[in-house]
């Protein structure tokens, strides 16, 4: 893949006097397309699937899913062919008025729907070889992109500087950007996730990659779960962007920033805290939402 843009950290001056600094690392804006995490995740999937002479890549996603439009982008410029296979058999005839699978399906990817009761079925081997007999051979990464060679993607999402830190907060999804952001850390941070998914059962997938122990999972900010949001979320987004001219994911960054402040507001870290959030991308996933927020009348987020 074309290298990408340094990630610029950015402080985020606190309205209030905490006694802490609070900055964000904008890997959004390393890559217009392949956008911060998925980037990092893809990045060494491909030089693995060049090195075994594969030219196709298959992979799992929803309706607005990151990860979908981040591989039909990178298939398309590093020449692979590029399937997707969709949870929803419903989508099927919809994908003009869905803006992330239109742009996928515009850079050559082919679209395969299938039932949520087949999508199930993603892990398991027997599913992928018949949709090997179906579709021919092809390099498989898991849905959002998660396998040990992601986390060596992410490891990257660290430098040498943001050592000076002492937690790093990231938003969770299938775990591989926070074990990449844990096995780059050093021992005296506190690393933080902030899923947007209920419940505690990703820490068992985080350990599967994680060499380091210094972590823990914030889940009180998911809003009911993942692709869930609430007016007060939605307040915050618009509100974040006016006052720094950031702007922040619903489904993922958005709810981790929502959480930092909120924790901050209410003495979670101790005084004279370095606290780097890491904006993880997904910016495509608003105009989605916003087609959601319609459909129930709710305030929109501003692109």
């Amino acid at each position: 893949m074309d290298s990408p843009r340094t990630a610029i950290v950015q402080q985020i001056p606190l309205k209030d006097d905490y006694n802490i600094q609070l900055y964000l690392k904008r890997e959004d804006l390393i890559h217009p397309h392949i956008s911060g995490n998925k980037y990092r995740k893809l990045k060494y999937n491909l030089f693995r699937a060049y090195k075994l002479k594969e030219d196709t890549l298959l992979t799992f996603g929803g309706a607005f899913s990151n990860h979908i439009l981040a591989t039909a982008y990178a298939g398309k410029i590093n020449n692979f062919k590029t399937i997707g296979i969709i949870r929803g058999e419903e989508l099927d005839g919809k994908i003009k008025s869905n803006p992330t699978l239109s742009f996928a399906k515009s850079c050559g990817m082919q679209l395969l729907f299938v039932s949520r009761e087949d999508y199930k079925r993603k892990s398991n081997s027997n599913y992928i070889e018949s949709l090997k007999k179906k579709l021919g051979e092809f390099y498989l990464i898991p849905e959002g992109g998660t396998n040990q060679l992601a986390v060596k993607g992410c490891e990257e999402i660290i430098s040498k500087d943001d050592g000076q830190f002492d937690y790093i907060c990231c938003s969770v999804g299938t775990g591989g950007t926070i074990s990449g952001i844990l096995n780059a850390s050093e021992n005296h941070q506190k690393i933080l996730g902030f899923p947007a998914l209920k419940g505690d059962f990703l820490k068992q997938d985080i350990r599967k990659f994680a060499k380091n122990d210094n972590w823990d999972l914030v889940t009180d900010y998911h809003f009911g779960g993942y692709g869930k949001i609430k007016p007060e979320l939605i307040t915050f987004i618009n509100r974040f962007k006016s006052d720094y001219n950031i702007p922040l994911d619903p489904i993922y960054t958005g709810k981790m920033m929502y959480g930092i402040v909120d924790l901050i507001e209410n003495d979670f870290f101790h005084k004279g805290s370095k606290i780097l959030a890491i904006h993880t991308g997904g910016l495509q996933g608003i105009a989605g939402m916003n087609l959601k927020l319609k459909r129930k009348n709710m305030p929109l987020i501003n692109e």
